[in-house]
């Protein structure tokens, strides 16, 4: 660097010497030559005049010329003097200013190197630091036994149901010796029912309107769907369920139609009085209610339209042959339509690595769309693909709702409460209003959804091996990764529906919420084992169902009791493996009892009940 300043700077040549940015100080060869010039002239004027004039004049002309001469010489010399010494002072100042720059170069480089592996370890420990972790002690432990479990080939527990009785119940809800009678009688109406809610809760609301369709003897016209700013789906029956098999398996037990007839179509429900709001209906109304106020409304204005209709008919008491027309529509007639059954099949494929398996929880949830062939991935035959479906229910919603606390310090609590005021203002009001329960209490009475360290936590107490093959349903978690990463630490082989379908197989899918529901509710139903987290989910009640009602007493359910498990994790810093192990084992194991529904339980999670299932003895 300092040679090219000094060959583009100041230069002394033959020709001239040239300042910093270019220009000329001293040009040399001018100068000589002006300065011989002068001279000459000057000489020969001395001469002529000197030879007109006396010799004293000569000699004393050439003294003063003399004299000039010498003055300019030395100050061409001083000037040459002076660049020589700019010239240095320019080159040590060059290289001062190279050594500069070079070690300041080279301590930036060293100091940014250091700063970025610095910032990269800060931003590692700040990742690490975000993982949210309630129970170290027992992570460390179950971490620890599940090593010695791969070591020991594993403990397994409830791949199948523990008891036997459970394959003595079979289904009877399509047995057509219990066709209803009553078709026939005098045509009453119409019913129109507009569902809410997401897949599971619209399914409920569907099942019930067949049954109070039956019972008034009216017609029912094809359910539609009501659009939810929570969901935020705008699809409608047909799009997930096959309405002409509907409407055909369903034709024995009540008249359905696609629209209300032409001159029925610009009637105003509301205006007229013949609109039932869920604010209008008791929960879980007894078919008296029906009879006494929707009849009338039937027979006077020819239609009615139920605005919700969400858990508005009660389980009991209910006549054998309602009971059973419940059970027929939900584990019969409500079949996803073809691109439903195609992508759900596909899905539960790659989940088992292609391994051929057909069973009548499958045939039911796939009908003539199980593929025949492989479509791709590892082939696998030799040995059994099995896998475990997990519905963890710690969605932003549930989470808010619960008015828990997870750990996540002041900036969970105000966020959590900011989503409350949004989309919970009668919660909020209610917190307001009245003394609610502080957080450790609603914990201590099992009132909190459990977190994906606490489903690990389970699992691993019931003896699944690390490698375990885990399906998890339903929406994103709350709180990211920073909630998962403590159960994918346990089990890595945790999948979704988004990791193991291409963005092109879920793009019809991509903006239905209930869509991708099905698709979670086939992959759980078909799993070989179903757990939960949360019993109060409706997708959790209706998969539990299903599987019970086509399972064959092989499709076992893994449901916590919340209270009891709270109770175990609280003894957290304590609490020997071995306990803890055996006290969870205790509480599956006692869910897994084989027993009739009891009065007043859903017939779509316990279908072990006189019209749905028959116990074959």
């Amino acid at each position: 660097m300092a040679d090219n300043r000094r060959s583009g700077g100041t230069v002394m040549g033959k020709e001239s010497l040239m300042s910093l940015d270019g220009s000329t100080i001293l040009k040399t060869s001018s100068m000589k030559k002006n300065h011989q010039g002068r001279y000459g002239l000057a000489t020969k004027d001395v001469f002529l005049h000197g030879m007109k004039n006396d010799t004293t004049n000569f000699g004393k002309s050439k003294l003063i010329q003399h004299g000039k001469r010498e003055m300019m010489i030395c100050k061409h010399l001083k000037m040459f003097a002076f660049a020589i010494g700019l010239m240095g002072s320019l080159f040590l100042l060059d290289s001062l200013m190279v050594s500069v720059v070079h070690h300041i170069s080279s301590h930036d480089l060293s100091t940014g190197f250091k700063s970025r592996v610095q910032d990269g370890r800060k931003n590692f420990v700040k990742k690490e630091k975000t993982e949210q972790v309630m129970y170290g002690r027992l992570m460390a432990l179950a971490s620890a036994a599940l090593a010695k479990n791969e070591s020991k080939n594993g403990e397994f527990v409830l791949w199948k149901e523990p008891y036997n009785q459970a394959s003595s119940w079979r289904p009877c809800a399509d047995n057509r010796n219990f066709i209803h009678q009553g078709h026939d009688k005098k045509h009453t109406g119409f019913i129109l029912i507009s569902a809410n809610g997401g897949l599971n809760q619209q399914r409920v609301a569907v099942c019930n309107a067949v049954a109070v369709a039956a019972l008034l003897n009216a017609t029912l016209v094809l359910p539609r769907f009501l659009y939810s700013s929570v969901w935020k789906d705008a699809s409608q029956f047909g799009d997930i369920y096959q309405e002409e098999y509907f409407i055909d398996y369903l034709k024995d037990d009540v008249h359905i139609v696609k629209e209300l007839p032409y001159h029925l179509q610009s009637l105003d429900f509301e205006a007229i009085g013949s609109q039932i709001t869920d604010m209008d209906i008791m929960k879980e109304a007894k078919p008296i209610y029906f009879v006494k106020v929707v009849l009338p409304l039937l027979q006077r204005f020819g239609a009615v339209h139920f605005l919700g209709f969400g858990n508005r008919l009660a389980f009991d008491p209910l006549p054998f042959y309602l009971q059973r027309l419940r059970c027929k529509c939900n584990f019969h007639a409500l079949k996803f339509v073809p691109r439903i059954q195609e992508v759900g099949s596909l899905l539960v494929r790659r989940i088992r690595n292609y391994e051929p398996r057909l069973t009548e929880l499958d045939t039911q949830l796939f009908g003539n769309h199980m593929p025949r062939t492989v479509l791709g991935g590892q082939h696998n035959f030799s040995r059994p693909a099995r896998y475990l479906a997990l519905h963890m229910r710690f969605e932003m919603d549930m989470v808010a709702y619960s008015l828990c606390d997870f750990g996540g310090g002041e900036k969970e609590r105000e966020e959590l409460q900011a989503y409350r005021e949004i989309h919970f203002p009668t919660l909020v009001m209610r917190v307001r209003n009245n003394n609610p329960m502080s957080a450790p209490e609603l914990r201590k009475l099992g009132r909190c959804p459990l977190t994906p360290e606490e489903g690990a936590l389970m699992l691993s107490a019931l003896g699944y091996k690390h490698e375990t093959r885990i399906y998890l349903a339903g929406s994103q978690i709350y709180g990211g990764l920073s909630r998962s990463l403590p159960f994918k630490r346990l089990y890595p082989n945790l999948v979704t529906k988004e990791d193991l379908l291409t963005p092109s197989e879920l793009a019809p899918f991509s903006n239905f919420s209930s869509q991708l529901a099905a698709l979670d509710f086939i992959a759980c139903a078909s799993a070989d084992v179903f757990a939960m987290t949360d019993s109060g989910s409706q997708l959790s009640s209706l998969v539990t169902g299903f599987r019970t009602y086509h399972g064959r007493g092989r499709a076992p359910t893994l449901r916590p009791n919340k209270k009891r498990f709270a109770k175990v994790l609280s003894e957290e810093r304590t609490i020997r493996w071995s306990e803890f192990k055996e006290r969870v084992r205790n509480m599956i194991e006692e869910n897994q009892r084989v027993i009739a529904r009891r009065r007043g339980r859903s017939i779509y999670r316990q279908p072990r009940s006189q019209g749905c299932m028959c116990e074959v003895l």
